[in-house]
């Protein structure tokens, strides 16, 4: 397995937190990464959307949290991904 590449996340009011990125896709127009909490082995993952403005310096993301664009997106996910199952908590 190739190294994943880390990216930082920095929520306003919040110590910065580091995701690895497993996969991005591009749907309607609007990109979505899928992030993992670790590198290997199963661990938390979020589908975060790209929320940016042209005048942004850097990346914007949110949270995937509608749940018909969630399992929309999860469903692009698992097909690109053999080895990934998303199950909601």
């Amino acid at each position: 397995m190739s190294k994943l590449e880390k990216i930082r996340f920095n929520a306003e009011g919040e110590d910065p937190v580091d995701f690895f990125v497993l996969e991005q896709t591009r749907i309607g127009g609007i990109n979505y990464i899928l992030v993992t909490d670790f590198e290997e082995g199963d661990g938390e993952a979020l589908i975060l959307k790209d929320v940016s403005k042209d005048t942004d310096a850097e990346g914007v993301y949110t949270i995937v949290s509608d749940e018909q664009e969630l399992n929309a997106v999860a469903g692009v996910f698992e097909n690109m991904l053999e080895d990934v199952e998303f199950v909601q908590e």
